[in-house]
């Protein structure tokens, strides 16, 4: 009996450890610019016309009101570096338009943060020359709108976002020069 005790007792606090931690879902992130794991076309890079791509991605989970996005180069020789966050894209939104303006606020409420450039929107690609950096596109699926002013870092960006994220997509495009 007091081996059954133990083992409810086990399971209940195992259970209450794992309450409210919640899984995270999976979004599917596309381009129609480039195919997971392919090369990043050079009007999307620092060589090009430096234009956003395109971006698509499913439905998200129920409850979704925001989207917001963070373009990351972990190859780079200073560590990961960030070309681009973006955040308050309306939960009903799909894509993102290629091109997407490097204005601070943008319609619908969407805003835009500071990239490790120290400027504004998206700056693709520009590795040092040598072997192809991988670049991650993330989409996180929110529960809220942030309250976050325009121009936050990435780090801002994390911390408003703990708690609240429902879905994540990756889209990972490689770069050489």
């Amino acid at each position: 009996m007091a081996y059954q005790k133990i083992i409810v007792t086990i399971l209940v606090l195992s259970l209450a450890g794992t309450a409210g931690c919640g899984s995270t879902d999976s979004l599917d992130l596309k381009s129609p610019a480039f195919e997971h794991g392919g090369t990043i076309p050079i009007i999307h890079t620092g060589d090009g016309e430096n234009v956003s791509p395109e971006l698509n991605w499913s439905d998200p989970p129920e409850g979704t009101k925001s989207f917001a996005l963070v373009c990351e180069d972990p190859d780079a020789p200073s560590g990961t570096f960030i070309h681009w966050v973006i955040y308050n894209i309306p939960g009903t939104a799909r894509t993102l338009a290629t091109g997407v303006s490097d204005s601070l606020e943008l319609t619908n409420g969407i805003r835009q943060g500071h990239n490790d450039f120290k400027s504004i929107g998206y700056l693709g690609p520009y590795p040092p020359p040598g072997r192809p950096h991988r670049y991650f596109f993330i989409l996180y699926a929110l529960d809220t709108m942030l309250e976050l002013d325009p121009g936050a870092a990435r780090s801002d960006l994390e911390e408003a976002m703990k708690d609240h994220i429902l879905a994540e997509g990756r889209l990972m495009g490689k770069y050489s020069r």
